[in-house]
């Protein structure tokens, strides 16, 4: 298999996790379809230009970002907050399933996936 395809199924299983252990929760769908765009805010980093837009972008949408939240709030005993953190999950495995990576700086169309 291309490491590419390995990739989009990598972002659909972090998708399907996050929903099922969102789900588990008991967690509010509303809420869910509400804040699961949320990430793409970092975007509005590209007003300032390309390098801190990409920084911004990428600064959202790796899996180290919620990994570090959700120890932080796990440490600290405020799992009542995970519910959060999974649709951050949930985000970031659909855009790596539909084909959207991390940014370069060299433009926002280029990514670690594809040139989309």
């Amino acid at each position: 298999m291309k490491p590419r395809l390995l990739l989009h199924i990598e972002g659909g299983a972090v998708l399907l996790a996050a929903c099922l252990f969102y789900h588990q929760l008991h967690g509010s769908w509303l809420w869910f379809a509400v804040l699961f765009l949320t990430p793409d805010l970092f975007m509005l980093g590209y007003l300032a230009g390309k390098r801190v837009g990409a920084f911004c972008y990428n600064l959202a949408h790796t899996y180290t970002a919620p990994v570090l939240v959700w120890s932080a709030l796990w440490f600290s005993g405020q799992t009542a907050y995970d519910w959060l953190v999974l649709i951050w999950f949930a985000h970031i495995g659909w855009d790596r399933l539909i084909g959207y990576g991390l940014k370069y700086e060299t433009a926002f169309k280029d990514t670690h996936l594809q040139r989309v």
